[in-house]
């Protein structure tokens, strides 16, 4: 297949999961997953011929749907739910951080290795690793390690966490909070909610946001024991925090407020869920097999126990009514 070919196949599908809500009844909540599998396979099958420039546009896109489904949230409400996951975020972060740790140096992973895989998988993914990265002056190879890693079981808890949830018969405010708990990346997050109904996509993204938050005392904690004993050499960093955490609370309060925007935040907000499909397909066709191939076992059995003990935990926890 030519690359001009290639280029406009590839266009007509990213078009066909923006608009595809429109056309098919029911697909904006179920394509998600088909968003990313598709993506993922037209990457493996010819290659992603705009590879440089949809690396550049998956984030300012993911950030700009989270943002516009704030506008279709009801203010106090995403802060009881993000009040009401706060616990649970931190007894989370705490055993993902300590079992990341403890399994890492058991697999005699290198520190940053482990440290970056570990805070990917216990905060927020990519977002989390990239503010981590500069405080641990992480080398690029053990970024990008890590960064793929959370990014290949991102995809693939959005694709198995549906089915799973309906299996343990998780209702929709259920489901919410593990996908926020167990899920590593927002985009992830929020395309798995989408599948299961709108209270678990408010749910799911308000505690996935407020999970978010914590990448600033786990930065500040990574600074204080990368320097500890260094008082004559202080490393500088900045903070990151994800800037459509704001955005996102800021659109809630503006609907909040005046309730004349609502009907146009509704509209905002669908149409941010239709930019979220868009996302999701540009997401599944960055995937690099052979930066899978490349990655080494040990550090994807790091990555994967940790996720599945954490998510089997969180599972069993929300199953037996423990997080009530």
């Amino acid at each position: 297949m030519s690359k001009n070919l290639k280029i406009g196949a590839y266009l007509i599908l990213a078009a066909f999961f923006f608009v595809g809500p429109w056309l098919l009844p029911g697909f904006g909540r179920y394509g998600s997953g088909a968003a990313v599998a598709v993506g993922a396979i037209f990457a493996g099958c010819f290659g992603n011929p705009l590879l440089e420039r949809t690396s550049k546009w998956v984030s300012p896109l993911l950030g700009w749907a989270i943002v516009g489904m704030g506008f279709g949230m009801n203010l106090p409400q995403v802060l009881r739910a993000g009040a009401d996951g706060v616990l649970y975020t931190a007894v989370g972060i705490s055993l993902g951080l300590g079992l990341g740790i403890w399994l890492g140096k058991r697999l005699k992973l290198t520190r940053d290795s482990l440290m970056l895989i570990s805070v990917g998988t216990s905060i927020c993914g990519g977002s989390a690793i990239a503010a981590a990265a500069p405080v641990l002056k992480a080398k690029a190879h053990d970024i990008a390690l890590a960064t793929a890693i959370v990014f290949l079981l991102n995809a693939v808890a959005l694709l198995i966490s549906p089915p799973l949830g309906h299996l343990l018969g998780f209702d929709q405010s259920q489901f919410g909070l593990w996908s926020a708990l167990a899920i590593h990346d927002t985009s992830s997050v929020v395309g798995a909610t989408m599948q299961y109904g709108d209270q678990a996509l408010e749910v799911g993204t308000t505690v996935k946001l407020a999970r978010a938050l914590w990448i600033v005392p786990v930065t500040l904690f990574l600074s204080w024991l990368v320097n500890r004993g260094q008082e004559t050499e202080r490393r500088g960093f900045r903070l990151r925090v994800p800037w459509f955490i704001p955005g996102f609370l800021i659109a809630a309060l503006v609907v909040t407020l005046l309730p004349a925007t609502r009907t146009l935040g509704g509209q905002l907000q669908e149409l941010s869920k239709h930019l979220m499909l868009l996302t999701l397909f540009l997401i599944g066709s960055n995937l690099s097999f052979s930066r899978i191939r490349e990655l080494g076992i040990r550090p994807v059995i790091h990555g994967v126990v940790l996720w599945v003990i954490l998510a089997t935990l969180w599972g069993g926890a929300i199953a037996c009514g423990l997080t009530a």
